[in-house]
């Protein structure tokens, strides 16, 4: 599939058929985890659990004993990184036929974190399941994607904008950036949020995240800066079909934005 195809086909799964990954698929996704990298040149260390060995639940996921974790250091952007680092990874399973999903919240994390050995300075963000989809979702995955409307996205014209904030940006008049743009547009997002907004401005982007209440811990943790790190690897992959770059840097246009609206990098596009 290609990288739009790809984005399009995929969903989140939490009922899966049963049957333990082949062990072909469990040496391709460690190695391709081995060889990820990030814009932020940050190292995140990940692992394959059996729930089953290590008393591992989500009361959300149904007929796989399989996940993967990662763990990284407590840094800047530290969380921009993983979103971009594990969403590639996602991405390279849904091509192998796996399913996944993100879970932050709904498991056991004491337990996952004593297993993944999280040290004081670090943290793991989030774990996946790993398994083959089942031919019918359980009633209460049904139910969970329904609520948070699962297959919408919200308008184009919402998310992107021309200039500055004051012009929605369109498909029509997006150009080249409009198939990348519209590949950050499906990409997933804790609960659906969708926290990115960006702005084109010739060459060059400004990613903004559109803050919600609620997603920000103790320690200053932000999850939706996951979710745009997750943003930024889609328009990175949309950019790379077409034979294009993006370097990423911070470099505050000073725009005016809106409430709750945070500046967090910006993206030179060639």
């Amino acid at each position: 599939m290609t990288g739009m195809e790809l984005v399009r086909h995929r969903r989140s799964v939490r009922t899966f058929d049963g049957n333990a990954l082949k062990e072909e698929d469990e040496k391709n996704i460690l190695a391709f985890a081995e060889s990820l990298d990030n814009p932020f040149g940050l190292s995140i260390t990940f692992r394959l659990l059996n729930a089953k060995e290590n008393g591992l639940s989500s009361q959300v996921i149904v007929g796989t004993e399989t996940y993967i974790a990662g763990k990284m250091s407590r840094a800047p952007h530290a969380e921009e990184a993983f979103g971009y680092s594990f969403e590639k990874l996602v991405l390279y399973i849904e091509s192998l036929g796996i399913g996944t999903t993100w879970i932050a919240g709904t498991m056991n994390r004491q337990t996952f974190e004593r297993v993944m050995e999280v040290g004081p300075d670090e943290v793991m963000p989030c774990v996946s399941p790993l398994g083959y989809p089942a031919g019918k979702m359980s009633m209460r995955e049904q139910i969970m994607r329904k609520g948070i409307k699962a297959d919408t996205r919200l308008p184009f014209e919402e998310l992107f904008f021309d200039g500055s904030f004051d012009t929605p940006l369109t498909p029509g008049s997006a150009g080249t950036l409009a198939d990348p743009l519209e590949m950050v547009r499906w990409a997933p997002s804790a609960v659906n949020k969708q926290p990115w907004r960006i702005v084109a401005d010739g060459s060059t982007v400004h990613i903004y995240e559109k803050k919600s209440k609620g997603y920000v811990d103790g320690t200053g943790w932000d999850l939706q800066k996951i979710d745009i790190g997750i943003a930024m690897y889609h328009l990175a992959l949309g950019l790379e079909e077409q034979g294009r770059t993006v370097r990423f840097s911070a470099d505050d246009p000073g725009l005016a934005a809106g409430p709750d609206t945070q500046y967090i990098i910006s993206g030179t596009i060639a």
